[in-house]
């Protein structure tokens, strides 16, 4: 088997896809002229010019595109591989990236019983933006909202996002108001991220929304939640999520109507996912109520 020299080939890969010297050489912590020398010797070594000169940059000659067709995916996946097999090796530990609201609500609360379950196992949890995707080299597991629908991946449904307006029986006192008699065109609405949340509610009630639509904004989902339990006011949550604080009757809901039925939070892997990983999302489903 004749391979070119492999790190002239890394050289030449990340050049290629940053389009790039300077970027190259930061991603592989090296200098710029190291990365110019090996894409030479890669050049000299295969008898073909691959870059050439573009403004301040460079592109690709079109032997140089052909080439990096060729090679990106083999390299792809001798990454994706040796991810895989360093993980895998005795597969004693996972991890799991999971958004704050379910991992405050659930996740983190229920560890201690897989750890009983699965005493050898050890579990790494850590943060997830919501609009974060599943990267196979760096978790075994992403629990977030939305399905992943590409090939090779399994979404498995946690929670419904369906939103409903809830409220803490602290602020209808306050407000005195019952159950029955809420008006949340006078409420104090909460907002998370943006005031659409509630103009698609007033718009599904046929309800004209109050305008302007003040109230709080919260970037963060937890710090809603902290604030309408507290009982600042009336906000849009994922009923099915804060199952918990209603059953306790920390939380009201106030109407039937709801928003954002056809999404929801799921558990996300690989299709070929190992054993350890599978036993840990049965166990999270079934701890969740979804069903393993």
């Amino acid at each position: 088997m004749q391979l070119p020299p492999l790190n002239a080939l890394r050289a030449f890969e990340a050049t290629a896809r940053l389009m790039s010297l300077s970027k190259a050489g930061d991603e592989l912590h090296v200098t710029h002229a190291a990365i110019s020398h090996q894409i030479k010797h890669l050049e000299t070594w295969l008898g073909r010019k691959l870059l050439q000169k573009s403004g301040r940059g460079v592109a690709l000659t079109a032997a140089g595109g052909e080439y990096y067709r060729a090679v990106s995916g083999s390299l792809a996946a001798i990454a994706h591989a040796t991810g895989n097999m360093r993980r895998d090796h005795n597969m004693r530990a996972i991890t799991v990236g999971c958004i704050p609201s379910i991992a405050s609500r659930w996740l983190v609360p229920a560890l201690p019983s897989f750890q009983e379950s699965d005493p050898d196992l050890d579990v790494r949890i850590v943060y997830a933006r919501a609009e974060e995707r599943f990267d196979d080299e760096s978790l075994d597991v992403l629990i977030t909202m939305g399905e992943d629908l590409s090939g090779g991946r399994e979404s498995r449904l946690l929670f419904s996002r369906r939103n409903q307006p809830v409220a803490s029986g602290h602020y209808l006192a306050k407000r005195n108001w019952t159950i029955d008699d809420v008006s949340l065109a006078g409420a104090d609405l909460l907002h998370d991220e943006s005031a659409d949340g509630w103009k698609e509610w007033f718009r599904k009630a046929g309800q004209k929304a109050p305008e302007p639509l003040r109230g709080p904004i919260f970037q963060d989902f937890n710090m809603l939640a902290t604030a309408v339990v507290a009982g600042h006011g009336v906000a849009l949550c994922p009923v099915e999520v804060f199952r918990r604080e209603i059953e306790r009757g920390d939380l009201l809901v106030l109407s039937d109507i709801a928003t954002a039925e056809n999404q929801g939070y799921y558990v996300i892997s690989n299709s070929w996912a190992k054993k350890p990983v599978r036993r840990f999302i049965d166990w999270f489903m079934t701890e969740c109520g979804s069903g393993a």
